[in-house]
Formats: structure tokens, sequence, C-alpha cells
């Protein structure tokens, strides 16, 4: 049996006061030789507070344990239409960014799930361990997203500090921002860090490189907290007011951009440069906060991306041309209101432009059967590559399975490009038809017919398109699409190919494999009749590798059951017309029944045919009676090459051998 020891105060407190008469040698620490009591080490857990009353952070020693986090964390990142390596939707979830994120989740064992959102980017959503998480990320931004580069320059003495211990700082960067940071060698004059990634991902990763530059630069760093509404005035349009700063004052000026939630600018430089720099930002903030008021507006969220604008091009765009800010909701956020920031008699020129930003894309869509889409679309996709191609701002989409053609862009190149697809559609209908039969998917196949070669001509004989549902499928409508006159020609010999087949009929005659040859005859002659005498009937033998006794025949009822009867009769005769006997020699003999290259065989034929089993005799004829009188003695040229033999080698009983008379041919088994 298992004992458990028990540790209570009063035990606890006798065995602390056995130690206290031991005497500690050696260099101990005097806080490791300190012996805690017994409620030092074991603190009571804190009493549950009384009905109503608030709780606070835990008391004593348990508020000292520290959370346990979970192990397993889920990130969520977008990636902007403009952004995306593979921008074909048609085959999304199954074409190269499938592939893609299959092989990342396979490397870094995080689970990712892609969707696509209205505007055509793509959320990604990461979920696993921290460690996979940001792997996973890094390979899917350098992947899936188009890279980007750009230089940041700072003291060469400082570039030990961006790569840490081991280079383990480097790639924690490297990793949170989803780039990858190129820093020269130390013995590399140049000291430009080259970093490769998407905008987003660059500006996290030169925001961070300023800053360990910054905390290791020995000149003064000053860290100044504005509210995040106020940045855009600060930095100005495209960020020239804060490199124009930079450039008066020598100090450098550190703004996290628009998708970092933190408000804290940086600033480092000389002192005299770096107090410069903070008196202009104070006052630039103070004036805007003084001066400026904010509007609300509601703007539908798949407008959204016309006012932000390439890369945030039109929100600057906006900001340099009326001094007003525009803020704009999170792209997760469900929200479709838009602040506007600025003073008062900008605010009224600055809304105009937002609607007009707004508006000055449409969508707009245009009706046509959708069996006619892939004909408006042209083969290999022309007829929508000449409207591309002029009209490249404008976005087209077909749908499957409905009747609507979407297409979005410019107001003016909309219209132009739903004018030339009308014309497009008019001009289809005007010169094309469609028909839809039923037809039962067990004679699918036979339409089609061996490689194609049915459904092959109709098409070319009749200049149309016929579609027939996969297996799959489970469906029996095949669709024929193209000329009026081509589609009803196919659609009426498509429905008498299917008709045919419905009365058509399969049956199976079971005759000896023996009697195969003789029935096809000589290079296939005699079957040749036989299928002459019976066009419609398909007659199939099965292989002579197979041991088959089973032939097939197939096709039309009637004719199928007279092929049959017709066939029964021809094996009857066969069988009337032949005999066999059988002699049992032993093996080592059989050479002499065969004789050199055969010579005893053939000359047995010979004498065969010359004694009147060659012929065929009449029923009741004295060749009739004596074939049948034959069949009871052996041939004289098998008594001969058996006298010839020890006696005890032959028994004159029959075993195997035949002889079809009605070929001159003859058989013969050896055992």
């Amino acid at each position: 049996m298992s004992s458990v020891a028990v540790l209570t105060q009063e035990s606890f407190a006798e065995h602390r006061s056995g130690l206290k008469d031991v005497e500690i040698t050696g260099s101990v620490p005097e806080d490791e030789a300190y012996i805690p009591t017994y409620l030092e080490a074991f603190p009571p857990l804190p009493d549950k507070g009384t009905p109503g009353e608030k709780t606070g952070e835990p008391a004593g020693a348990w508020s000292k344990i520290r959370p346990i986090k979970a192990s397993v964390i889920t990130q969520v990142f977008h990636v902007p239409l403009e952004e995306r390596r593979y921008k074909d939707n048609s085959q999304f979830g199954e074409g190269e960014e499938a592939k893609v994120c299959l092989d990342i989740m396979q490397k870094t064992g995080a689970h990712i799930e892609l969707s696509l959102a209205k505007d055509q980017g793509l959320s990604i959503m990461v979920t696993g361990k921290l460690d996979s998480v940001m792997k996973a990320r890094k390979e899917i931004v350098a992947r899936l997203q188009t890279q980007a580069s750009a230089i940041v320059l700072i003291p060469k003495e400082h570039h030990r500090f961006v790569i840490g211990k081991n280079g383990e700082k480097l790639q924690e960067l490297e990793l949170k921002t989803a780039t990858k940071i190129a820093i020269p060698r130390s013995d590399d004059p140049n000291a430009n860090i080259r970093i490769t990634g998407t905008k987003e991902g660059i500006e996290k990763a030169r925001h961070e490189i300023q800053l360990i530059s910054a905390e290791q630069d020995k000149r003064a760093v000053e860290r100044l907290s504005f509210e995040k509404a106020f940045h855009p005035f600060i930095a100005g349009a495209y960020n020239r007011l804060v490199q124009e700063l930079s450039q008066e004052t020598g100090a450098r000026i550190s703004i996290p951009p628009p998708s970092i939630p933190k408000d804290e600018i940086v600033i480092t430089g000389e002192k005299e440069a770096v107090a410069m720099a903070i008196a202009c930002i104070r006052a630039i903030y103070e004036e805007k906060k003084r001066k400026t008021t904010t509007i609300s507006v509601e703007v539908k969220k798949s407008q959204h991306k016309y006012i932000v604008g390439p890369k945030g091009n039109t929100l600057q765009e906006i900001l340099e041309n009326t001094g007003v800010s525009v803020e704009m909701p999170p792209l997760d956020s469900a929200s479709e209101t838009i602040i506007l920031r600025g003073e008062p008699d900008k605010l009224g020129p600055a809304l105009t432009q937002v609607y007009a930003k707004a508006k000055s894309v449409i969508v707009v869509e245009v009706i046509a059967p959708a069996w006619l889409h892939r004909f408006i679309i042209g083969k290999k996709g022309q007829n929508i590559s000449r409207i591309t191609q002029q009209l490249p701002k404008v976005h087209i989409e077909f749908t499957d399975g409905e009747e609507r053609i979407s297409l979005e862009g410019p107001t003016e190149e909309v219209e132009q490009a739903q004018a030339q697809i009308q014309e497009i559609i008019k001009d289809l209908m005007a010169r094309m038809d469609y028909a839809e039969i039923n037809v039962d998917q067990r004679f699918h196949r036979h339409l089609i017919g061996k490689n194609g070669a049915n459904i092959n001509r109709i098409k070319e004989q009749y200049k149309v398109s016929v579609r027939i549902p996969q297996d799959s499928e489970r469906c029996g409508l095949v669709r024929i699409e193209g000329d009026p006159q081509g589609v009803q020609l196919a659609r009426k010999e498509l429905m008498d190919m299917a008709q045919r087949m419905e009365n058509e009929r399969t049956k199976d005659l079971i005759i000896e494999q023996r009697f195969h040859r003789t029935i096809i005859g000589q290079k296939g002659e005699k079957i040749k009749e036989v299928r002459d005498k019976f066009p419609e009937v398909i007659i199939i033998f099965p292989d002579q590798q197979q041991k088959s006794d089973i032939v097939q025949l197939r096709g039309p009822k009637n004719e199928v059951e007279k092929c049959a009867k017709f066939l029964q009769k021809l094996i009857a005769e066969l069988v009337e017309s032949s005999f066999s006997i059988s002699v049992p020699i032993h093996k080592q003999f059989h050479k002499n029944i065969i004789g050199k290259g055969g010579a005893n065989i053939k000359k047995a034929k010979e004498e065969l045919i010359s004694d009147g089993y060659g012929t065929e005799p009449e029923h009741g004829s004295s060749s009739h009676h004596q074939m049948n009188q034959n069949r009871s003695t052996l041939p004289s040229w098998v008594k001969r090459r058996l006298y010839g033999l020890p006696r005890k080698s032959w028994r004159p009983s029959l075993k195997i051998w035949y002889a079809r008379r009605e070929s001159k041919t003859f058989e013969f088994v050896f055992l």
C-alpha cells in the first residue's frame, strides 16, 4: 500500500524548530538560508466575499500568481485587392492561393481560413500557437501579397541593436511585421537597411527600427503623446509637412502609421533640434485642436474603398486640397460612418469631394440569359478582353446561374461598357437559340460515342454546342445551343438516337468457345455474313484469353431475337456435324504422335479427309453411316503409331479427339 504524508501547521512548526539547531555551513546566501513559516510557504486561500460585495484583487500571496495565457491564438488580417498577388476569383478556393495556404499550414502547423471580401480583398484568419501563427503570417504576406521595398537609414553602430543577441531581435521584428529585413554586414560601409514586404508591414518595421535606433542614439529622445486623430495634420498630406519639419530642425520625427493604434510620436536628434521640432508639433496640434471641428456622414460600406483610394491616396488628396482629415472606420467594422475633421469653412468642400469620390465609381447590372453568358464572354474571353482593354477601369463580373452581369467602374466608362455588352447580347439573341432534351443518363455515353466521335460529329455538322452533364451531376438534361436551324436538327438527331437506345436490348448467348473460331471464319468472313444479314445488331465475342462462352448481342429488340435464333440454329448444326474420340497415351509418347514439325498430325488430316471425314455427308447416307461406325474405332494412322510402341503404353479407350468436318480442321488434345 502507498502512504500519504500530511503536513499540518503544528508538524511544520515542529519541523522548523528542529531545523533551527542545525548549523548551516558553507557560503550560503542569507536569503537562501532563511526558512519560511508555514503560512508563508502555504498561504491560505482568500475568503469568499459577502453577497453584494465587490470582489477586488486577490489578497495575500495569491495575488502574485501570474495568470495563465491561452496557448492558442487567432489573428485576422486583410489583404487589399491591389496588393493581392493572385487576383483570379474564378478559381477562388481552388487556385494558387489555396495551394499556398495548404503548403504554409503543413510547414507551420497553423490553421488558415481564407474568405473573399466585398471589395475583392482577402480576409485571412490564422489560428494556432503564437510562434506558428507569426511564422504563418510572415509566409502568407510573402507569398500572397505583392511585395514592395524601402530603405531605412540609421547609424551603423545601431545595427547590432536591431539584430539583437543571436539575431533574436531581428527574427522577432520580421515575424511581428511580416517583412524581410536585410541589414548590411559589419564590414560593409553601406548603412542602409532594406525592408521588403507589404506597404503596411514596411511602415511598421520602419517605425520599430527607428524606435530602436532612437533608444540607442546618444542624442536627445523625446516621446510625445498626441491624439491619433490629429496625426494627419502633423504629418501633412503625403507626409510632406513632417518631412519639411525634419529638414528644417534636423530632428528625426517618427509618426506611427495609421494601421498602428499608437498616439506616441518619437523625436530624436540634437537637443536644440528636438526642442524646435517639439515646439512646432505642439503648435500645430494646439492650433488644430482649437480651430477644427467634426461632422459625420453615412456612406455605404461598399463605396468606402473609393474614398480611401489605392494605398490611401484619395484620402491624402482630400487632405491636400481642403486641409480636412477624413477618418474611415476599420475594414472589419460594419460601421458606415465617416468622420471629417477640419476647420468649419473647409468641411463643406471636403464633404463634396467625399461624396464625389464615393460616386465616382458606379455599379450597373445588365440582364442576359445565363446560357448566353459564355457566348458574351467569347472564345478564350476575347469579347470581354476587348472591352476591358479599351476601358481598363471597368470591372465586369458574371455570376453562375444568374441572369445578371455586374459592371463596376467610373461612370462614363461603365456606360460605354454597358452599351457594348448590350450590343453583343442583341446580336447573339438574333442569331442564336437553344433547346433542352431529357435523356436517361444510361445513354449519355452512347450519345457521346467512342472518344467523343458522335457528339463531335453533331457539333461540327450543325455548328452547335452540346452540353451533356457529368455522371456526378445526376442530371439527364442535355442542352443544345447555337444557330436556330442547327439546334433543331441536332435536337432531332439526338432524340432519335435516344429513342433507338431506349428500344435497344442486350442478350447473352452461351456458345462454347471451341465454336467461336468456326462462327467467325477465316479473316472474319463468316461473321461478316451474319452482320450483313442483321446490320442493326452488334455481335461481341469474348477475348480468347478470357475463356468465356458468352457472346453478346445488342440492338433493336426484334432484330436481336432474330439474330439469336439464327446463331442458335448455326450452333446446333455445328454440334451435330462434329464428333470426338479420345485416346489415352502416356505423355512421353506425345512427340511420336505429333511427329517432327507436326508431320504426323498433317498426315492424319489428309488421311481423315480421304476417309470421308472432311465432307459434309447427308443424314442417312453411306458416308454418314461410315462416320458413325468409325467413331467406335481408332483411325488407322493412330493404330500404326501405337503398334510401333510398347503394348502397355496405350489402351483403345476414347478420351479427347474431335474433328470439325465442315472446316476440314482437326484438333488433338494430349493428356
